[in-house]
């Protein structure tokens, strides 16, 4: 399906996808494009998913750094993993480019399956990365990046990097966040280069942008209200549905 080919009932349902992300996004502070890209996924082609997901995600992540404080807590002590992530930005997005990116909905599942597990990950002997964060920030970022290029998704390797290192809940928004806006902005720029990314396809995008905003800052007045811990919990149960239907798509393509 091509965006521009979309009837009422598809705007209202991609409409309700990035509602939907927004929301969660400003209640955990986290999940915009984890959440988008593989919901577009079920419709679109996942190069697609991601290009109609880049500006919503800037807008998103623009606002949430924003909201937050005390910059010299977060960014000023973990710089060095926001500016490895173009560098494995760059290299993802020109793979998502040259290739078939049909392969990609299975990688974006084992994303999806890894944060899902991500505990039992954590509980390996990573200890390396607090005696070497500045090889760590080099190793998640650039991987980081690179999963963000490929497939949208960066959250499971910054979280692992982020528990290690003894990140707080608020300095972890605000790294998490300023990583996103690093990498789609350069991924931008990355496939308005290779025109992919054009005009018409942004002013498309715009609505969802602010349909995105709205439900961010109506999550942001939720999350002091409402019990976080339950919308992880059924956002699980959504991304492991997700890794059912994506794998399945995939499956399908291959013997179609």
């Amino acid at each position: 399906m091509e965006p521009e080919s979309l009837t009422l009932a598809g705007w209202l349902g991609v409409g309700a996808v990035f509602l939907f992300a927004g929301l969660v996004h400003g209640i955990l502070g986290l999940g915009f494009p984890m959440l988008a890209t593989p919901l577009l996924a079920i419709a679109f082609d996942i190069r697609i998913a991601i290009l109609m997901t880049l500006l919503p995600t800037v807008t998103v992540n623009v606002i949430s750094i924003l909201r937050g404080g005390r910059w010299s807590e977060s960014i000023g002590r973990h710089w060095p993993l926001v500016i490895m992530i173009p560098a494995g930005t760059v290299a993802g997005s020109w793979l998502l480019i040259s290739v078939d990116p049909a392969p990609f909905r299975l990688l974006l599942a084992a994303i999806i399956l890894s944060y899902l597990f991500k505990d039992r990950l954590t509980a390996l002997n990573l200890d390396w990365i607090k005696s070497h964060r500045v090889m760590a920030y080099l190793i998640f970022g650039v991987a980081a990046g690179f999963t963000a290029g490929t497939v949208n998704v960066m959250v499971p390797l910054l979280i692992i990097v982020a528990l290690q290192v003894g990140m707080t809940p608020l300095v972890m928004v605000q790294v998490f966040n300023l990583c996103f806006l690093a990498g789609k902005t350069v991924q931008m720029g990355v496939f308005g280069y290779s025109g992919i990314m054009t005009s018409s396809l942004l002013l498309f995008t715009l609505p969802f942008a602010a349909l995105s905003a709205v439900a961010l800052f109506g999550g942001m007045r939720m999350r002091e209200r409402v019990d976080a811990e339950t919308y992880r919990k059924y956002l699980h149960r959504v991304l492991v549905v997700m890794v059912f239907v994506l794998t399945g798509q995939y499956l399908l393509e291959l013997v179609s």
